[in-house]
């Protein structure tokens, strides 16, 4: 079967993690467990980029030592792992992994050897959070349109890549879909973008104006690396494709699926640069690229320079994984920001988990232990008409598959949550808790359990703590534990905000 690698992207460390960082991390945890699930092999890759000057800056307005203050952010990037439930196999610092510096060594040089390399100076418009320079025309009202703030202008001398030489190729790449983005509206943006003709751009930094902080241009040391080059870099030097690490050839240059999880913002350099890298260095492409759009808070973007960041281990901490997890795959748009506040996380968990699976289970559990001791035997008596609880039931894990192929996770939650829905609606019309439904008790049972056990397997990528609990109530073969709350209300008397016991 085919392999199966998901990468994220690698944030910045200038300061602590966000819910927009959560939101990332939690989609491509759902692919990587999905396609476990489904039996592939998979390898999920997150990390942090450590060598951008923003991070440089950070430092010294914080008059810390720019590989201590690294460090500090780039562990609390790492400890996501627990709360989120994550369940990344590798976690790469672009600062500190030996094989990070050796792979983007060796990258540049074979893009050297294709001659698609040449020193010149430059003037542009640089915007310092994107680490990115702009044209003039490419600013929103003279603003950078990620950040919002007015570009420096900056003069130096750098080295460019020859991006103008692969646009040819790169459209072909995305009109033919051999290089597939989701959702439509972002490769639409791609391809506009491609049309319009690319231009060569900087791939370096002279090195003191970066204080010395990252890696060296091969050749010439005056030079470093620019951090966009050095961060997508991360994507195979994670596998050792710098020293012919065997996993380079499994996960990369192999017949399986590579996809990138990123932020709208990003789209350009992983759908049109990173590919020119790859077609210049003779490289395998990706496969995706798929692509979120933003949290925000009150119509603002969540970011660390706004300063409206939501700390996602404090979040967790007193509203359980799941209810975090749940709204972040069940509230943002596929195409749109969303506003995120704590009354939507709430109203969501106690609508779906509390209210609506942990209440099919329950119900399910208790009919089972009120009338046949915990037993689910064989059904017998008359049979239950199959009815739309059994359809959606059977197309449950298709509905998923797909939703998941184009990366749209309201789908796939709409996919649980519709036989949940008929599961409740199915105990309403049946009523087996009656004397006259005593005749085919067994048969409604079978069919409860067997459903409540097949969401509780489709949830286990969504929520992997829920699911596990609920494995744990509903077992295998002919027998169920004693119902207990799975998912606890986590509001408080008046519909507030309280705090659940437990995750």
């Amino acid at each position: 079967m085919n392999t199966f690698y998901v990468t994220t992207a690698i944030p910045y460390v200038n300061a602590a993690p966000h819910l927009g960082h959560a939101l990332e991390l939690v989609q491509a945890d759902v692919l990587a467990r999905h396609a476990r699930l489904r039996g592939r092999p998979v390898r999920f890759l997150t990390g942090t980029d450590d060598n951008a000057l923003k991070n440089v800056t950070a430092a010294r307005a914080a008059g810390v030592d720019v590989r201590d203050f690294v460090d500090t952010n780039a562990a609390r990037f790492a400890a996501l792992r627990e709360p989120l439930s994550l369940s990344f196999d590798d976690f790469i610092r672009t600062s500190a992994d030996a094989r990070h510096a050796t792979g983007v060594d060796r990258l540049w040089r074979e893009c050297a050897a294709g001659g698609d390399f040449y020193r010149r100076a430059y003037q542009g418009l640089y915007c310092p959070g994107c680490e990115q320079f702009w044209a003039a025309a490419e600013l929103t009202d003279g603003l950078c349109p990620e950040h919002r703030v007015v570009p420096e202008p900056v003069a130096e001398e750098n080295w460019f890549f020859r991006l103008s030489r692969y646009t040819g190729r790169i459209l072909e790449l995305l009109e033919s879909g051999r290089l597939r983005i989701e959702p439509a509206a972002r490769r639409n943006e791609v391809l506009a973008f491609v049309r319009a003709g690319l231009t060569d751009f900087s791939v370096s930094r002279p090195a003191a104006r970066a204080g010395g902080w990252g890696i060296p241009v091969p050749g010439d040391p005056d030079q470093v690396v620019y951090v966009w080059w050095d961060a997508l870099a991360n994507y195979v030097t994670a596998l050792g494709y710098g020293d012919g690490d065997p996993a380079y050839r499994r996960w990369w240059a192999g017949p399986g699926e590579r996809a990138h999880v990123i932020g709208k913002g990003i789209v350009r350099f992983h759908a049109v640069y990173w590919p020119a890298l790859l077609l210049s260095a003779g490289l395998p492409l990706p496969t995706a690229i798929l692509v979120h759009d933003y949290l925000s808070a009150d119509g603002a973007k969540l970011s660390k320079s706004a300063g409206n960041a939501v700390d996602p281990c404090a979040l967790t901490g007193r509203y359980g994984t799941d209810a975090v997890r749940w709204w972040l795959l069940r509230e943002p748009a596929r195409v749109g920001d969303t506003d995120f506040t704590v009354e939507r996380l709430v109203r969501r968990s106690d609508g779906d988990l509390a209210n609506g699976l942990g209440n099919l289970v329950n119900r399910t559990l208790a009919l089972a232990w009120k009338h046949r001791g915990g037993r689910v035997s064989q059904p017998t008596g008359r049979p239950v008409p199959s009815g739309a609880l059994r359809t959606v039931c059977d197309r449950l894990p298709g509905q998923i598959d797909r939703a998941l192929h184009d990366f749209d996770f309201r789908a796939a939650t709409d996919a649980l949550v519709a036989v949940v829905d008929e599961g409740n609606r199915f105990i309403e019309a049946e009523r087996p808790w009656e004397p006259a439904a005593a005749g085919r008790l067994d048969a409604v049972l079978g069919v409860l359990v067997g459903a409540c056990r097949l969401v509780a397997t489709e949830l286990s990528p969504f929520l992997p703590d829920g699911a596990a609990r609920l494995h744990g109530r509903l077992l295998t073969g002919d027998r169920v534990a004693r119902p207990e709350p799975v998912f606890p209300r986590i509001s408080g008397p008046a519909g507030a905000p309280g705090t659940p016991a437990g995750r």
